[in-house]
This record gives C-alpha cells, sequence and structure tokens, in this order.
C-alpha cells in the first residue's frame, strides 16, 4: 500500500468567517451619507439654524436673570435678543471703522517696508539665491564637463557675426477704457457682498427668537424622540447637559473676549496701530483650536514690522502672544473649567477640518462648540453612543478590557503601568475586584468558547502572574477620595462619583485580633478551579488575604483531584477557598470536591464564584446541595469573610446535609441542581 499524505493537526480556533454587512449597518451607512449630503447641499439653511443654537445656550441664563427680576417670558427675550444684537453690531462698526483707518494709513508704511525689504536683499538672506544658483551652475558643470584627456579641440575664432538689420517696430499699444460706473452699479457692488451676511444674521436672530420662546416645548420634544421609555433619567440628562453646554460657552466666550481685551491692550502699549481692531480679531481666532491664536498674532506682528524702523516693536508683540496663549491656555482655562471639556484632542482637529470643509470659515469658527453638543447628546442619548466614542476623551476601552487587551498582546508592563494609575483612587482590592477579575473573565470566556490559541493563553497567565507579582507591595488600603466641584463639561449626571456605589462598603475587621494559628503559612488554603485561569484568581486572593495578616497557601487544581488529594499535606488548614471564573453545567464536579476537601482537612470551605450572575449563587437549593459554608462574589466579600471566621466574629454556619436535601427533592419530584 501506498502511504497517503501526511495528516495535517486540527487548528486550535475555529473562527467564524467574516459575515457580509447586514441590512441594518446598510441603512446606517445610508442614513449617514444622506446626513452629510443634506448637511452640504442645505448648509445655507443648516448654519443659520446651528448658530442660533449656539447663542440660544449663551443667552439662556441670561433671560433666567431677567425672568427672576419679575420680568415676562417675552420681554425677557426681546431683551436679550436686543443686547447680543446690539454687541454684534457695535463691534462690526467698531471693525469697519478700524479697517477704513489702517487702510488710510497703509500708504505711510510704504517707506518702511521698501527699506527693510532692501536691508534684507543687501544682507545674507538677499545673497542666498545667488548663492544657490551659483552652486547650481557649478555642480552642472561638473557633471556635464568632459575628463581633460578626452576634451575636445577649441575651434578657430570665427568672426564676428555681421551686424542684423533692426527689427520693425511691434504692433501700437491699444487701452481700452471702461465706461463710468453709474450710481446704481456702485450700490449694487457695495451692498450685494452685504446683503449675504446680514441676511443669514437675520435669520440667526430670528430662529433665536423662538428657540428662546418655546425652549421648554423644544425640550420635551428631544425626550419625546430619544428617552420617552425613561422621562425620569432623560429628563435630568437632558436639564443637565443644557446647563453645562450654556455655563460653558458663556465661559468661553468670557474667556476669549478677556485674551482680547489683553491684547488690545498690550498692543496699544507697544504702539501697533489699530489695537481694538487686533483685539476683536485675536478674540474671534481663539475660537479656533490650537492654532487660532497664532493665526491671530500674525497680522499685528507684520504691521508692527512695517510700522517700526527697527525690530523691537515686532519682537515685543510676538513676545505678546507667545507669552500670553500658553498663560491662558494652560494655567487659566484648566483653573476655570475645573477639568477636561471631554473632547480628544484628536477629534477636536478633525472636527476643525469637517466643519470648515462642510461650512466654510464660519464652520471653523464654531466646530469646536458644536463637536461638544454632539458629544453631550452621544454621552445621554443611548442612539447616539457611537459619537460619545468616536469624539469624546473617554477611553473606548473599560479597564477590564484594557487589561485583556494586553494580556493577549503580553505587554505586563503597559498592563501594571494601567493598573498603578488606577490604584491612585482606589484600593488593590477594588482594582482586583473591579478590572483583573473581569479581565479574567473575559479571557475564561473566550477560552471556553474556543477562540484562544494555546500561545494566547500562555501569554494571559504569565501577564496576570507578573501584576500580581508586581503589585505585592502595594497595600490594601482604600485612598482618600479627591473631591472637586468642577466636572467635565460632557459628563453625564449617572455617571458622577457621588452616584457611584463604592467598592469598599464597610471597614474590614482589625487585624490585631487574628489568632496565631490562622496566621502561620498554609492556615488558608486556596485551591484554584478546574478552568484555565482559576489559579491566578487564587493568587489574587491569597495575596489579599496576606495582606490582612493571614497565613495562605495556593495549590493547583490538579493537587486535589482524585488521586492525589490522599498525598495533600493539610496539616494546620484552618480554611479552605475554592475560586471559580467560570463554572458551566451541573457543578457535580464542586460538590465532590468540596466533600474530598471536608473528609480531609475537617475546615470550613469558602467557594468564590466571581461571576456574580451564575446560577449556582441564585438558586437557594443548589448551594445547599453543594455542602460549603460560604460562597461570595467578589474577592472583598472573601477576605471579609475570611477575617470574621478567624476572629470567631461570626458564627459558622453548617452546610446543608447533601443526602437529605436529596432525599427530600425526589420525594417532591423536584429536579435535582447537579
Amino acid at each position: 500500500m501506498r502511504p497517503g499524505p501526511p495528516t495535517l493537526p486540527p487548528s486550535e480556533t475555529e473562527i467564524e468567517p467574516p459575515a457580509v454587512p447586514g441590512l441594518s449597518g446598510l441603512m446606517t451607512l445610508a442614513v449617514g451619507v444622506v446626513v452629510l449630503a443634506g448637511l452640504y447641499v442645505g448648509r445655507e439653511v443648516f448654519l443659520p439654524v446651528v448658530m442660533a443654537i449656539l447663542l440660544a445656550f449663551v443667552l439662556a441664563p441670561f433671560v433666567e436673570v431677567l425672568r427672576r427680576w419679575r420680568f415676562g417670558r417675552v420681554p425677557s427675550v426681546i431683551v436679550a435678543v436686543l443686547v447680543a444684537v446690539g454687541i454684534i453690531v457695535s463691534l462690526g462698526a467698531v471693525i469697519g471703522f478700524q479697517l477704513a483707518g489702517l487702510a488710510s494709513d497703509l500708504p505711510r508704511y510704504q517707506t518702511t517696508i521698501e527699506t527693510k525689504v532692501g536691508s534684507l536683499r543687501e544682507g545674507t538672506l538677499g545673497k542666498l539665491p545667488s548663492l544657490l544658483k551659483d552652486f547650481g551652475r557649478r555642480f552642472d558643470r561638473a557633471v556635464a564637463e568632459p575628463p581633460p584627456e578626452q576634451a575636445p579641440a577649441r575651434p578657430a575664432a570665427s568672426a564676428p557675426p555681421a551686424s542684423t538689420p533692426a527689427e520693425p517696430s511691434g504692433p501700437l499699444p491699444v487701452e481700452v477704457h471702461e465706461p463710468e460706473p453709474t450710481p446704481f452699479q456702485m450700490a449694487r457692488d457695495v451692498l450685494l457682498p452685504v446683503l449675504g451676511p446680514l441676511a443669514t444674521m437675520g435669520i440667526v436672530f430670528v430662529v433665536l427668537v423662538f428657540i428662546l420662546m418655546q425652549r421648554e416645548d423644544l425640550r420635551d420634544r428631544m425626550i419625546r424622540l430619544f428617552g420617552a421609555s425613561d422621562l425620569h433619567r432623560t429628563t435630568v440628562a437632558m436639564d443637565d447637559a443644557a446647563r453645562r453646554l450654556s455655563r460653558y460657552f458663556l465661559t468661553q466666550l468670557a474667556l476669549n473676549a478677556s485674551f482680547g481685551v489683553v491684547a488690545g491692550i498690550g498692543l496699544w502699549l507697544i504702539g501697533v496701530p489699530s489695537p481694538v481692531l487686533w483685539g476683536v480679531f485675536a478674540a474671534l481666532m481663539r475660537f479656533v483650536p490650537y492654532i487660532g491664536s497664532f493665526l491671530a498674532a500674525l497680522p499685528p506682528i507684520l504691521l508692527a514690522a512695517a510700522v517700526d524702523p527697527g525690530w523691537s516693536m515686532a519682537l515685543m508683540a510676538m513676545a505678546l502672544f507667545l507669552i500670553g496663549e500658553p498663560l491662558m491656555g494652560h494655567v487659566i482655562e484648566p483653573i476655570v473649567y475645573g477639568q477636561s471639556t471631554g473632547l480628544s484632542p484628536f477629534s477636536v482637529v478633525i472636527s476643525a477640518i469637517f466643519w470648515t470643509w462642510l461650512w466654510g470659515p464660519v464652520g471653523l469658527l464654531i466646530a469646536t462648540p458644536l463637536t461638544l453638543c454632539l458629544v453631550v447628546l452621544g454621552r445621554h442619548v443611548e442612539r447616539l453612543e457611537f459619537l460619545d466614542v468616536l469624539l469624546g476623551d473617554r477611553p473606548a476601552l473599560t479597564p477590564a478590557e484594557n487589561l485583556y487587551q494586553r494580556m493577549l498582546a503580553g505587554d505586563p508592563d503597559e498592563a501594571l503601568d494601567s493598573a498603578e494609575l488606577l490604584l491612585k483612587e482606589r484600593s488593590l482590592t477594588s482594582y482586583y475586584d473591579e478590572v483583573a477579575l473581569k479581565g479574567l473573565q473575559l479571557a475564561a470566556n473566550d477560552a471556553t468558547r474556543g477562540v484562544l490559541t494555546q500561545r494566547q493563553l500562555e501569554q494571559v497567565k504569565d501577564v496576570i502572574r507578573a501584576l500580581v507579582q508586581d503589585l505585592s507591595p502595594h497595600s490594601d488600603v482604600e485612598p482618600h477620595p479627591q473631591e472637586t466641584k468642577d466636572e467635565p463639561v460632557a459628563s453625564p449626571a449617572s455617571e458622577k462619583p457621588d452616584n457611584k456605589e463604592p467598592a469598599i462598603k464597610q471597614p474590614m475587621p482589625p487585624d490585631s485580633n487574628i489568632p496565631d494559628a490562622w496566621r502561620a503559612d498554609g492556615a488558608i488554603l486556596c485551591v484554584a478551579g478546574r478552568g484555565p485561569l482559576d489559579e491566578a484568581a487564587s493568587e489574587m486572593l491569597a495575596q489579599l488575604l496576606s495582606k490582612h495578616g493571614l497565613g495562605t497557601r495556593v495549590i493547583p487544581h490538579s493537587a486535589v483531584s482524585r488521586r492525589k488529594i490522599f498525598n495533600l499535606d493539610m496539616t494546620g488548614v484552618q480554611m479552605v477557598c475554592i475560586s471559580y471564573l467560570e463554572i458551566s453545567g451541573t457543578p457535580a464536579h464542586l460538590r465532590y470536591l468540596l466533600r474530598r476537601l471536608k473528609q480531609k482537612a475537617k475546615a470550613p470551605a469558602l467557594v468564590g464564584l466571581w461571576p456574580a450572575e451564575d446560577a449556582v449563587l441564585k438558586s437557594e437549593a443548589m448551594r445547599a446541595t453543594l455542602g460549603a459554608n460560604y460562597y461570595v462574589s467578589s474577592l472583598r466579600d472573601a477576605v471579609v469573610q475570611c477575617l470574621k471566621t478567624a476572629t470567631g466574629e461570626d458564627n459558622l454556619p453548617e452546610p446543608a446535609n447533601a443526602p437529605a436535601v436529596e432525599e427530600a427533592m425526589a420525594a417532591k419530584r423536584l429536579p435535582l441542581p447537579a
């Protein structure tokens, strides 16, 4: 017989191929394309509406103040809008007068500009083009010139060419003079460019009046549209978001105006012409993220260089912006805002590019406030959560998911760095319960589904083992919370630290009352379940118990098998703790394991089933059948229970008689839990 082809071993992981995008995904893509096209095509309509909404956030606190002063709704709105119109018109008039004065004075600066340009040409900067040209000529000559021995003989000098006759003169120049424009044409050329912005401003203020008049009605319609199933939560979220956005926009407007005032006063003291114009320009350009202030600094610096025969005025203007912008952005704004606004730096840049492409220069000015509104909607409205994920500054992965990702990558250093950052705000027990155990559960679930290769599983074990060893110097104490009144602008009320239940609800019993027998090595036997990652959970529990003065020993699941348990040394064992990250099916093996351990050790048993939603913890009959003394679903509860048992503060409950439970359930014709 001829040998057949070699048999390939089966793959460790069988993963289904990627599915074809479903109808819902295609519909989402189609809706996104339609919305984007609608925003671009209808920018003449949407831009005034968006600007009116942003102005409504700014004027809403002022309207509320007027209403508290016994003004009616309509008079309050009218007064607020008139004040806004007056401020905008006044700024426009000031800018117009400043531009007119600057245009009339520019010819006076022509001599200074020509002198400085001439000095630059005479200096090294002016000689640079000729130097580069000479270098290029020499390089071309060196490349193109043949070697000396192959150089051809020079031809004999020829007679100078005869003088050519003078060419006939070219065509006569012709000049075309347009007729003088009529007064109607002059008025049209002046008014047409102005009518567009005036019409847009008129639409903005008309929409603004209706928004301020119908603010409560619009809020109710938004609640009905996005969150009618939970009116209380949606109402609180919408009110909180509107209040935070109003405060943020008003604060940003005040800070930018203050920066413009300081810049204008500084330029006036330096002697730069039209300081009011450049102050207003600096205040407006500060709405452009990152580069707005530096773009605002360029015109006054160039003007200072044109006015001053020397360079001192230009250097002082440059120093004014180089000092003022970092001081405002990195010192004053963090103090006023308290924390982050809720936008990631990358999303700020991308949003500026996107809105500029979509709506032009006005889109650049309103890019950051508009993106912040979208992030707030994403954090409060479940259907728009993708906006928060794409644009917000919160991590895309939870700490547990991030830890699991670091485990898969085999990167213990980054996992330790993230753990130390989280340990500044929580105890070691809280970190293990909230992050490490949940990350191990994700790994255990993937291992059960068969999507982890053996190499990846070993990487997970190595990373979690290294992490537990590196965290051994940390003490298990709850750090003092650093409370602050200021919160992120885009943080919903449901995420406030005060609303979150603390991980450690009560202090653990003192360690001084622990008997010496419980302090000896191996007093608490931490047994790993039969899962591939249960031993890591046992090591965490053993580490926490040892930090509270209890002696521990960790053994793998193979050491308590039917064949090896008789060789296991159980001398001095005061308590047995079994850890399970995942327990599937009927837990008959756990019942027999507890029976073997009780026969060998004669000590109370605690079972830690870390997935709290497991059916074993929910079924009283199943728990009674297993025969353990205690059942816990967190490492904190396990440590507290062990300390109470060691100090005698807890009366030891007797486990239920498993055969009696089975007989009683059989008599009632109920199915056995295991």
